[in-house]
């Protein structure tokens, strides 16, 4: 990793946008962070990454059970998720509820294994009863699922009729088999509005499906978080539903190089910090405080910068902006593969610490040269302050727009950012420290600066210096 040219200036810009209160606290499920973890759907969708790995319960576990030999663990990576492909796709069981590909995995068993080294079990679904059982029962009434799911969404699924007696009971025997299994997390893909049509048919908005799973949860007698997907929308009527049903929601499509010998791109990670901006400065002209934490979509910085399809530079630069946003720090790498420069970035205490603190203070950009929140290829952003005055800054040079990053300027080779406690929206002295090389780098009273090369930034945590 290149290191960062930081430098103290001596007077700050004029003129100050405020800094609003923006905090996360618990979720409408119980949590007060984001989910940490591995999914399998980078590596089942970029098959040339390893073309050893099978979909089945014995690889999947072998992928797991590194977070707990690694100590990962005990950073909150637990949550062990199964991607599309887990589940028979064209029928459930005698009443219609989603069951296991018994050829693939035993979830019961599965779930044992990974409770016993302290990870948890994630599985996918995506809304609607399926089209081959609309002749079947729902459990523990006399209602057809025909007689309440109509229509064909592309996805061999129906659509329910939300409202109607027997919807509800549905999902709620479809979660409290999960529940029977050890089911911790959902993932609920193909939500509207938002999600690209993606050779389906969705309906316009099946947003109403987040209702019924929260509420399937509720009932259920077990703890279980909601993953919702994917570039939700994010007017305030439908980001109401999220918040107050769901634990976290995507931002952003996927970022993986779909079919691929690498695992994501740089103009798509561009693209992925661009969607949380985008996100994120909705929620700060004012004071706020949300109840959901935003999912930027799986992290690909364990494996080799070719494997991962970006430079070093950039894998430090992605984990900091995934921390900074509090995201879901859900991995899609392949786990038995992880190289020197990912267990750096995986295990770095401080970083993690910023994680943490992330949880409840997420960033939010603040513009070099005028405190704004709009796209720069050169930018800052903040995290808190909070009560005690505590903060955290990324600087980065996401070096020229590849397509989606926003910002639309191709500015070359390693570029100096400077940004002024005026455009941070804070005032007085703090002791500056780097993150990732470790550093203090001495008390700053009016700003920061560092010269970073394309896809470099500095995390930096801010203290208050009493006088």
């Amino acid at each position: 990793m290149l290191i960062p040219r930081i430098a103290a200036l001596a007077t700050a810009a004029t003129g100050s946008v405020p800094l609003n209160t923006l905090t996360i606290s618990q979720t409408p499920n119980g949590f007060t962070g984001a989910a940490r973890g591995w999914n399998s759907f980078g590596i089942q969708a970029d098959g040339a990454t390893d073309p050893t790995f099978v979909f089945d319960q014995a690889q999947v576990q072998q992928q797991c059970d590194v977070l707990a030999s690694s100590g990962l663990t005990s950073l909150g990576y637990e949550v062990c998720s199964l991607d599309s492909g887990w589940s028979i796709g064209g029928n459930g069981d005698a009443n219609g509820r989603i069951i296991a590909d018994s050829s693939l995995f035993n979830m019961t068993d599965l779930a044992s294994h990974l409770h016993s080294e302290g990870l948890q079990l994630g599985v996918y679904v995506i809304p609607g009863g399926f089209e081959a059982d609309v002749n079947k029962t729902i459990l523990d009434t006399d209602i057809t699922i025909g007689s309440v799911c109509t229509g064909n969404n592309g996805l061999s699924r129906c659509n329910w009729n939300y409202g109607e007696d027997g919807v509800q009971q549905w999902h709620n025997s479809v979660v409290d088999l999960f529940a029977q299994w050890g089911v911790d997390f959902i993932k609920l893909d193909f939500i509207t509005p938002g999600s690209p049509q993606n050779g389906a048919t969705l309906p316009a908005n099946e947003s109403l499906a987040v209702v019924a799973y929260h509420n399937a949860i509720s009932q259920s007698g077990r703890q279980m978080r909601l993953d919702i997907s994917w570039k939700l929308a994010r007017d305030p009527s439908d980001f109401e539903i999220w918040e107050t049903n769901a634990d976290s929601f995507r931002t952003d499509q996927d970022i993986n190089n779909a079919g691929a010998d690498s695992f994501t791109a740089w103009a798509t990670v561009q693209r992925a910090i661009d969607n949380y901006r985008q996100y994120i400065v909705l929620h700060t002209e004012e004071d706020e405080t949300l109840t959901i934490y935003p999912d930027m979509d799986n992290l690909f910085v364990a494996n080799s910068a070719v494997l991962d399809g970006v430079t070093d530079d950039e894998r430090f630069t992605i984990m900091s902006h995934w921390m900074g946003a509090a995201s879901n720090l859900i991995l899609g790498n392949d786990m038995t593969d992880i190289d020197a420069t990912g267990t750096a970035i995986l295990t770095n205490s401080e970083a993690h610490n910023v994680a943490d603190f992330a949880t409840q203070n997420p960033m939010r950009p603040r513009n070099p040269g005028t405190g704004l929140g709009d796209a720069q290829q050169l930018q800052a952003w903040i995290g808190g302050p909070n009560s005690t005055g505590n903060a955290f800054v990324i600087l980065a040079n996401y070096g020229p727009d590849q397509g989606s990053g926003g910002f639309g300027t191709s500015i070359a080779g390693v570029q100096n950012v400077t940004v002024s406690w005026s455009d941070l929206g804070i005032s007085g002295s703090f002791s500056v420290r780097d993150v990732w090389q470790g550093q203090d780098l001495g008390t700053f009273n009016s700003a920061l600066s560092a010269s970073l090369d394309e896809g470099q930034s500095l995390l930096a945590v801010l203290t208050p210096v009493i006088a």
